[in-house]
């Protein structure tokens, strides 16, 4: 086993803002690897919000962005289970990201659940025109459309959208590290986003 100093612990830490043993056990499976550890800690973070899906939500926060020229305002709705998690300075902080993200990348569903059947159905026609002069074989078409749909529509739902601030994670799974960090569940009620 690898000896992990302190100094890496509280680096981590820093960075992630998981607790000091998580961090620990996270360094000492990656072998001391900082970025090997940062996965460890991500795929954590996962069966974590997972396990966590049915507990009932009794508090939040609501943060709002405006953009520094004034046309662009985003609001956000987030939820955690106890005021306790509600009212801290971290929570506050992440809601207001995620306002920040809802403005600049202006999403039009929050998961994929939101998207109608009416908004994937002209998708679905769209796409197909487009696809129909390729004179592929109808199974392959099939599977194109399907593929512009879905890199479309991660485009335009919150959850699946690259965060602007770290673009190897999602806004998703923001919230899954934020779950790990508060141990509680974190969940986006709703947003808005308004432009002049």
């Amino acid at each position: 086993m690898v000896a992990i100093s302190m100094d890496k612990i509280k680096e981590l830490r820093d960075e992630t803002g998981v607790s000091v043993m998580q961090c620990k056990r996270a360094l000492e499976e990656a072998g001391g690897d900082r970025e090997k550890a940062l996965l460890v800690l991500r795929k954590a973070s996962s069966a974590i919000a997972a396990k966590k899906t049915g507990r009932e939500l009794g508090a939040g926060v609501v943060a709002a962005y405006v953009h520094n020229n004034g046309a662009v305002a985003a609001l956000v709705s987030l939820h955690s289970e106890t005021d306790f998690v509600a009212r801290n300075e971290d929570f506050r902080k992440l809601a207001y990201e995620i306002a920040m993200h809802v403005a600049a990348s202006n999403p039009e569903f929050l998961s994929t659940n939101d998207v109608t059947d009416e908004a994937r159905a002209k998708l679905e026609n769209f796409f197909a025109e487009e696809v129909e002069k390729s004179g592929k074989p109808p199974e392959i078409k099939k599977k194109i459309v399907e593929g512009k749909i879905s890199a479309h529509l991660a485009e335009r739902i919150l959850l699946e959208q690259p965060y602007i601030r770290e673009p190897d994670i999602t806004v998703g799974g923001l919230l899954e590290r934020a779950t790990q960090k508060f141990g509680e569940r974190v969940v986006v009620g709703k947003f808005v986003r308004m432009s002049a």
